[in-house]
């Protein structure tokens, strides 16, 4: 994303300027900073209690600036007429085709006319490394444009495309018995198969602290309860995937690890202060934004140091936090189908709630919502609950991260980071935590 850069030597790359601005910052500073301005703040019409569908209350300027992300939109380009509202509401959708495994599916055929984002490929759409092949391939092919075509697949107990790359190791296991190049090794071995049947965002690695039973809600899909192991161990898997031309996803922001109430059913509050997140679950996340990670997922947990009442998914500070770290790529929520976020809120509210909040991208794992969704991103930009200028911004970056044309999509020149090998190899912010300036 077109962003002003902090003035210095002209041979300083754009990773090396990110990561000049972010050694300013650090969360427990932002957090405070976010806080502060909650104090004056008037809601907005979703942090309400009631109906979230209602009127929106009349919100002042400056309240609108506090709860607004803080990352600065890019520039619309001249002379440039956006795709129409309704493209550019299907663009920031990623979905999953439920039983699908082939492309003349009826659900398939539906979600890629309607002109989704992406697709999610679950266990259920996977046989055979042959028949996703020619599920991806014929999803593209009636697309007709970049298509993001995305999976789960962590290695351990979640593993969505097992079938097709094999079982593997927990990330614990890995952490505990191989080195870093080992598992950016296994990691980078996982993303050639992945990329020769089509897939091409792997929403991995954890990057969340857990130490608790290996069967818990994260367990032993995390690397490890150390804010540095976690670091080292998650970078070398987003770096082995990288290596294949896979892109990563590195998830739970703000961290999941603290709750042991699993999302898919019900949200749970976190109650950690903010030094002491900045010093732990945030920190590998911070050193995942410095090394140019394009793809953050949120969960759906509440913390009591942004908005108690509110997911982290449809958490105006949550995001505001995320950009203030220095983020600049596909902010992405986890799927809105989950109990936390769903017996709350139904599909096109949640969407239109995600997107107001900051995210760029919002998952639903169920495709058979996927128009209700798109019709009430139209809906809540006509009404003026959404702004267009967020939305655009959205389709951009995701449109962007299909590989498709932003400017073409919504008028606006995005860059998103990429992957930086080298930073963040050694965990330098996870001992200690980001610097302090979040």
């Amino acid at each position: 994303m077109s962003l002003p850069t902090t003035p210095g030597p002209s041979d300083r790359s754009p990773q090396h300027a990110r990561r000049a601005r972010r050694s300013r910052r650090g969360p427990a500073v932002l957090l405070t900073a976010l806080v502060a301005a909650a104090a004056t703040a008037v809601p907005l019409a979703w942090a309400t209690e009631g109906d979230p569908t209602g009127p929106a209350p009349a919100v002042t300027e400056a309240a609108a600036r506090a709860e607004a992300p803080t990352s600065e939109p890019p520039a619309p380009t001249p002379t440039c007429t956006p795709q129409p509202l309704e493209a550019r509401a299907a663009a920031v959708l990623v979905v999953g085709l439920p039983g699908v495994t082939r492309a003349d599916d009826a659900l398939a055929q539906q979600v890629v006319g309607l002109g989704v984002g992406g697709v999610f490929l679950a266990g259920g759409n996977a046989r055979s490394a042959e028949q996703v092949s020619a599920l991806t391939t014929g999803l593209r092919a009636a697309a007709g444009r970049p298509l993001l075509v995305s999976t789960d697949e962590e290695s351990g107990r979640v593993a969505h495309m097992r079938q097709v790359v094999g079982a593997g190791p927990s990330p614990r296991r890995m952490a505990r018995e191989e080195s870093p190049d080992d598992v950016r090794a296994r990691a980078a071995e996982t993303g050639r198969v992945l990329a020769g049947v089509g897939v091409d965002l792997d929403l991995a690695p954890v990057l969340d602290l857990d130490d608790g039973p290996a069967t818990g809600v994260i367990g032993d899909r995390s690397f490890s309860a150390d804010p540095q192991e976690a670091t080292t161990y998650g970078l070398a898997y987003a770096n082995g995937l990288a290596d294949a031309g896979v892109t990563s996803a590195v998830k739970h922001f703000p961290g999941h690890g603290r709750s042991a109430v699993d999302s898919h059913r019900e949200s749970s509050l976190v109650e950690a202060g903010l030094d002491e997140l900045g010093t732990t679950d945030l920190a590998p996340f911070q050193a995942a934004v410095d090394a140019g990670a394009p793809v953050v997922m949120l969960n759906h947990l509440q913390y009591a140091a942004l908005d108690p009442d509110l997911p982290a998914s449809l958490s105006p500070r949550a995001y505001a936090l995320l950009r203030e770290m220095g983020f600049e790529g596909v902010a992405m929520t986890d799927s809105v189908g989950m109990g936390a976020v769903n017996l709350r809120w139904d599909f096109p509210d949640a969407a239109v709630q995600a997107v107001s909040a900051g995210a760029d991208a919002v998952l639903a794992t169920d495709g058979n919502h996927a128009t209700r969704m798109r019709d009430g991103l139209v809906a809540a930009v006509r009404s003026g609950q959404l702004p267009e200028a967020r939305l655009s911004e959205a389709a951009a970056r995701v449109t962007a991260l299909a590989g498709g044309d932003p400017v073409a999509m919504s008028c606006l020149d995005v860059e998103l980071p990429r992957l930086d090998a080298g930073a963040g190899a050694g965990a330098t912010a996870g001992a200690e935590g980001p610097s302090p300036a979040p």
